[in-house]
Parts: structure tokens; sequence; C-alpha cells
């Protein structure tokens, strides 16, 4: 591949990552926003309620959505790469006909559940009235999966940044009111409302670029039967994610109460959630092109590597500000009460350095089609996040928790990387190796550098350590892109 050619794939994927971390990036500062005042207003109890209940019902959803969400993108990719535009249409049709069957689906389960699922997740009190007024909620995210996924497929991507920024600006707007004058009463009524926010703004752009048709919806029930066998083992992962943090979330609460669940939720979404900026165009981008290439071994090495060198690149000197920063941040985004969680969510922050390689591997069994060995490995994260969560906390408390994840992402890695060595031949690149070597101990001396005790030097370490972390990362950048010196041709022209 010539030098030329290298440049624009690197373009790519850098510039597909900075537009969707982009916008994620204003979610997540209007969901910090949501976050703090819905702090103040519920506590870290009602966080903790809050949790539960979200993790329940999208338990739920994904036991029933047949994971169209995700299958339908690897459809309708490889239907839109063709260029045939009536296929699209009339397989639109096919994945909105078994949307709305898995909407009812699980909507009905989850009302019939409701006792059951009241009984699991809590140990006191009977919320199965709740579980009952929540099942819509299951409905509106099957319909919202499979409208995203048409999107996603066909590469509606500034309808997508659209509907993404319109979902969290709504959630804000409706949360805070709701919560201010109806505390902890509210919690149902504002997860009902936020759901349908969602599927309606997702709705909306979906029709537009393939407006509802309901002409032969029940005859083309059966041709989403590969879609839906696709989507089975992709389910099944979901479920067993999904039921993975109900269980952490259901233990905590049974052992140590709704403040401890409320004080791990926030350091989850401290360091997995909002480092996931950078995560978030593999499905919309990445996984689309993995897909087109899985068939030739070194197009597939060159995409994967790449992705996870951009990844990794991008993601380091984000964690090497994150880290010392968050005894400062913390207690912004939230509220003093919050404090306990700074030491577990620091530890927990170098777990991403580990996701950014993971992830992008992770995919090759699922570009191949390949979702049982995909089910299997992540049962096999599932299963070892659990116990060394539950191991981590009975012994350290919440640090234990944090320093679990990061142990848990290390064994996912590995198993990703034996496994796609062994079934694809995939192998690192000297690139990738270089810049995990390069980054990681940086990242590790970011964390040694919080227990520095005297605070002065140990805000100089930080400053250095980011700073240094961040240069790397940009010439590295600067080598290998050119969308340098495209801006600079478009600053000078528009001058």
């Amino acid at each position: 591949m010539g030098d030329t050619e290298s440049k624009e794939s690197y373009n790519h994927v850098l510039k597909y990552t900075g537009i969707f971390g982009s916008v994620q990036s204003l979610n997540i500062l209007i969901g910090l926003v949501r976050n703090k005042l819905v702090a103040l207003l519920l506590g870290p109890g009602g966080m903790g309620l809050v949790s539960l209940f979200n993790s329940t019902i999208a338990f739920v959803s994904q036991a029933t959505n047949l994971g169209i969400s995700f299958s339908a993108v690897k459809h309708i990719s490889e239907i839109f790469e063709c260029g045939d535009a009536e296929r699209i249409s009339h397989f639109v049709k096919v994945v909105r006909a078994w949307s709305a069957i898995t909407a009812l689906a699980g909507m009905l389960l989850c009302a019939l559940l409701g006792p059951l699922l009241s009984d699991y997740t809590f140990s006191w009190g009977d919320h199965t009235l709740h579980f009952v007024l929540l099942s819509p909620v299951v409905a509106m995210l099957a319909i919202t999966g499979g409208e995203t996924a048409i999107l996603k497929g066909a590469r509606k991507l500034r309808a997508l940044a659209t509907i993404q920024v319109c979902s969290v600006i709504a959630a804000l707007f409706i949360s805070v009111p709701v919560y201010y004058f109806f505390g902890l009463s509210g919690i149902v009524p504002v997860l009902l409302l936020v759901a349908l926010a969602d599927m309606t703004f997702t709705v909306m752009h979906s029709y537009k670029c393939y407006p509802l048709s309901l002409n032969g919806l029940a005859s083309v029930v059966r041709e989403g039967i590969p879609m839906v066998k696709l989507g089975v083992a992709f389910v099944l992962t979901g479920i067993m994610g999904s039921g993975t943090e109900m269980v952490i979330r259901s233990l905590l609460n049974v052992n140590a109460g709704l403040d401890a669940v409320g004080l791990y939720n926030a350091g989850y979404i401290l360091t997995i959630t909002y480092a996931g900026l950078v995560f978030t165009a593999m499905e919309t981008d990445y996984f689309p092109r993995l897909s087109a290439v899985n068939d030739d071994p070194v197009a597939t090495r060159l995409t994967v590597n790449r992705q996870i060198e951009v990844s990794v690149l991008i993601i380091s000197p984000m964690l090497a500000v994150l880290i010392p920063a968050l005894p400062l941040l913390l207690p912004l985004l939230y509220s003093s009460s919050f404090v306990p969680v700074v030491a577990m969510a620091q530890v927990a922050a170098l777990s991403m350095y580990f996701k950014a390689i993971s992830l992008p591997i992770e995919y090759v069994t699922l570009a191949h089609g390949d979702s049982l060995p995909y089910l299997l490995m992540e049962g096999a994260y599932d299963i070892v996040v659990v116990v060394l969560i539950i191991y981590g906390f009975n012994q350290w408390g919440l640090w234990g928790t944090g320093f679990a994840l990061t142990l848990a992402h290390i064994f996912d890695l590995a198993v990703a990387l034996a496994y796609t060595h062994f079934r694809y031949q995939y192998t690192p690149s000297p690139s990738v190796c270089r810049y995990v070597l390069l980054q990681l101990p940086l990242g590790l001396a970011a964390y040694g550098a919080t227990f520095v005790p005297d605070i002065r030097l140990r805000i100089a370490l930080a400053v250095a350590i980011a700073a240094v972390s961040a240069a790397c990362s940009l010439r590295i950048l600067y080598k290998k892109t050119s969308l340098w010196n495209k801006l600079k041709e478009k600053i000078f022209k528009h001058g």
C-alpha cells in the first residue's frame, strides 16, 4: 500500500473517530450537567435506584430484541455497498417488521415478569408495579434499536449525530424538573419520557430517509430469519452483559445498600462510559468497513491495527488527564457525597487502555459472522468480571471494584488476542506494540502520581505526564495523516 493510500486510510479512521467523539463529548458535557443536578436532587441512594431500574430494563431489552439493532447493520451495510436502493428499502421493511414483533414481545414479558424482577433486584419492598409501568420502555428501545440500525447501515451519519445530541438534551430537560418536583417518585415517569423522546427523534429521522410502508409487512417476516439467526448469539451476549451489571448492582445493594450502588455506578460512568467517546465510531463506521474486507486477512489486519493505533493515541492523553483530575472533577460533576468513589474511578480508568486494544479485535469475529465464539469470549469475560468485582469489593471496598474492572479487561484482551491469532491469523503490528508500550507506562505513571503526598509535586507530575502523552500522540498522528495539511489549506483559503 502506497504512502498516500495509507495516509488516506488513517485520515478516515481519525476523521470519523473525531466526528463521533466530538458528538459524544457534547453528549457527555450535557450528561454531566444532568448527572450533577440529578445527584443533588436524588443523592447516592436515588442514583442507585435509577441504576437498578435501568440495568434491569436493559437486561429485559437485550433478552428480547433478537440482536436486530446489531445484526441489521451488517445486512443493510452490505446491501448499501452494492448501491441497490430498492433492496435497501425492502430490507428496511423487514427490519421494521421484526422490530415491531420484538417490541410487543419484550413489553409483555417485562410486565409478566414484574414480580420476579422485583424479588431478584430488590431486597426490600414490592416493585412489581414499577416494572409493569416500565414495560413500554422495553418496546420503545426495540423500535429505537431497529431504526438506529437502519440509519447506521445506510451510513446516515449526520442523522445519527443529530439524534444523539437531541436525545441527551431532551433527557436533561425532562429529568431535572420532574426530579425537582417529585423526587424519587419521578424516576419511573422520567425513564418513560426519556425513552419516548429518544424513540421519537430516531423515528423522525429514519422515516424521513425511508418512509414507513405497511404493505406486505407480514410476508417479509420470514425474510428476516437469517438476520435474526445472526443476532441470536449477540442477544445472548447482551443478556449476559446486562445480566452481569444487574447482578453486580443487586449484590452491592443487598450487601452494602443503595448508597454503594450509587457510588459504584458513578465511578463506572466516569471511567467506562465517558471514555467510550473514543469507541463511538467503531460500531457506526469501523464495523461496516471491517465487514467489507473480512475475506482478506491482510486487509483485515491493516484495518484492525489502524483502528487500534488511532484509538490508543487518542484515548491515552485523555486518560492521563482524567486519572489525576478525578478528585477535582467528581465533586463538581456529582456532589461531595460521591468523593469515596474517586479511588475506584482512578484505578478503573486504567482498564480503558486495554479496551482500546481489545474492542477492535473482538469485532473481527462478528465481521466474519462467527457469533458463537464472540458469545463464548464475552461469556468468559462476564463471569470473570462478576467474580473479581465481588471479591474485590469484599476485600478492598470500592477501590477493589475498580481494580477488578482493570484485571477483567486485561483478561478480555488476552482471550481476544489468543483466539483471533489462532482463528484468523491476526497479529498486532509493530506500530501497535510501540504505541502501547509508549502510552501505557505513562498511564501507570499518571496513576502512580496520585499517591504523591505533596500536592504541588503531584500537580506538577500530572501536568508533565499528560503533556508528554499528548505530545507523543500528536506527533505520531501528524506523521501518519494529512488532515493537518488539509486543515491549513482551508484556513489559508478562507483567510
